[in-house]
């Protein structure tokens, strides 16, 4: 478990002590607030604090006071047809602050996603800890033929053990040359904010994430699909659980239109017509290009 006996006592202790409030809460999510939900081999995804439930989103779209129609079903309907047509606005109503724990290749990827507020643990200010990522040897994977960005084959025996020994020894090692860098034990050493440029990208970090449910979804539309980088996808999906018992009506709309579901171009569209009309569609007279053509077979077959 990637935490410390007195991060435990402070979570334990948060739970202890529940507050009353007044304002709505989503008791699914409140099962999770503070707790602890590992990722990879040293890392974490704990809810801080949110605002807001489905009724939130209700809510927002009609522009009422209260907590939406008395008939769930009426609810549902909305959220999902909101969903549909791409009406983002009520989704932005509800917000959540995550703690995160990820290695720093991955907080690269994961920040592009600009739609958030971070703060993240300062290594000019703190020395970060000895902990790094090595992926399990099911993870480790050659380059793709066919993906410049992707895995393809994993990696077995002699080859994916030499690979795991380069991983620790070059992660030990710059460890250990930033640490006889700090100023320490008498030396004058570096600066931390210039001994930390030394360290590896798969070494932890840690920061406080806080978006709304519309750009969450969005994150989570990318990161947990089957193309991204198993990584990151890996705290996609644990955020995935968490959201489907924080909103479990928005979630089910988000999981089947945007998770499951599929979006056609206009040529993509005019083709499935064509077929269903007992037409032969080949790439050649489909007008789209080879790529856009994989995509669709790979859907429609």
């Amino acid at each position: 478990m990637p935490l410390t006996p007195e991060q435990q006592a402070e979570i334990d202790d948060a739970r202890a002590n529940p507050r009353p409030t007044l304002r709505a809460v989503a008791e699914g999510m409140e099962r999770h607030l503070y707790a602890a939900h590992p990722v990879l081999d040293h890392g974490l995804i704990r809810v801080i604090d949110y605002m807001g439930d489905d009724s939130a989103i209700v809510q927002a779209a009609r522009v009422s006071y209260g907590r939406g129609t008395k008939a769930v079903s009426n609810d549902e309907g909305l959220i999902r047809y909101l969903m549909r047509h791409w009406h983002s606005t009520p989704f932005e109503m509800c917000e959540v602050k995550f703690h995160v724990k990820l290695p720093v290749f991955v907080a690269r990827q994961w920040i592009r996603h600009r739609t958030a507020n971070v703060n993240e643990y300062s290594a000019r200010y703190s020395i970060l800890d000895r902990e790094f990522y090595i992926p399990a040897p099911e993870n480790l994977a050659a380059q793709s033929t066919a993906n410049n960005q992707g895995r393809g084959e994993v990696l077995a025996g002699d080859e994916a053990q030499r690979v795991l020994d380069i991983l620790r020894e070059d992660s030990m090692r710059s460890y250990d040359h930033y640490e006889g860098m700090l100023s320490q034990d008498g030396q004058q050493g570096l600066a931390r904010e210039l001994a930390r440029m030394n360290l590896p990208a798969n070494i932890y970090t840690q920061w406080y994430w806080k978006t709304d449910l519309h750009n969450l979804f969005h994150f989570l539309r990318l990161r947990a699909d089957a193309h991204a980088q198993y990584e990151i996808r890996a705290y996609a999906e644990t955020m995935c659980g968490i959201v489907k018992d924080w909103v479990p009506l928005a979630y089910a709309a988000f999981e089947d239109y945007r998770l499951g579901g599929v979006q056609l171009s206009a040529k993509g569209v005019e083709a499935l017509k064509r077929r269903l009309a007992g037409e032969v569609v080949t790439q050649e007279n489909s007008g789209m290009n080879k790529g856009e053509w994989r995509e669709f077979e790979g859907v429609w077959g």
